[in-house]
């Protein structure tokens, strides 16, 4: 196929999004946008792979919760069945770690429903080209998740927490703590289970491995 044919023909759009309004209001603007097809909607995980292998779209506009299933858990099964398409997961919420799982499992970006729609129309552009696309209240948080710059664990500790970490690091138990803070038992389990949720962990143990990996302490 020539490049001037390419660039010719629209670009074909499947929408999988399960609540009809959205779903109306997304098809209308891309369908109206020059150069965009809407050649399919879909309302599940299972129709959306249905129907992607039957009009095979340049680009997958897939919503994240659908009624059977994840559309970051269907990006390969999508991907396998036509290979050519991206798929750009439109999401009523995100993060920085949901765009980096969208980008690991081989999605083309992550854009919100909060986003405007000529924000979605020039990501669905810019999908089609080749483009990775990330909303951008997401894009700072993403690039540090996928290049290693996480922030550094520990960093929103408040100074209360952080006297607990040490504690911890010293080895007492939950009521020890408690008595140096001169708090009462139940403040200073608070304490401590904040610092493992702020951390990742998942016991005391590893609430300290963590923290001396890190720096936090020694």
């Amino acid at each position: 196929m020539s490049s001037s044919t390419t660039h010719s023909r629209p670009v074909r759009v499947l929408v999988v999004e399960d609540h009809d309004m959205v779903a109306e209001a997304i098809c209308l603007a891309l369908q109206r946008s020059p150069g965009l097809e809407i050649v399919g909607r879909s309302a599940t995980v299972a129709t959306a792979l249905s129907d992607a292998g039957r009009y095979k779209p340049d680009v997958v506009l897939m919503d994240r919760r659908l009624p059977d299933g994840d559309g970051i858990s269907a990006i390969a099964a999508l991907e396998a069945l036509v290979p050519d398409a991206r798929v750009l997961i439109l999401a009523g919420e995100g993060n920085a770690s949901i765009a980096a799982r969208v980008a690991e499992a081989g999605g083309a970006g992550l854009i919100l429903k909060a986003s405007g729609l000529d924000e979605l129309e020039d990501a669905v552009r810019r999908v089609a080209a080749g483009e990775v696309v990330v909303s951008r209240s997401l894009l700072g948080g993403v690039l540090d998740q996928l290049t290693g710059r996480t922030p550094v664990p520990g960093a929103k500790l408040t100074p209360r927490e952080r006297e607990a970490l040490d504690l911890l690091g010293e080895g007492l138990t939950t009521t020890e703590i408690s008595d140096r803070l001169g708090v009462a038992l139940n403040t200073g389990r608070n304490h401590v289970q904040r610092v493992l949720e702020k951390l990742g962990a998942r016991s005391q143990l590893e609430a300290v491995t963590i923290a001396r990996r890190e720096g936090l302490i020694k």
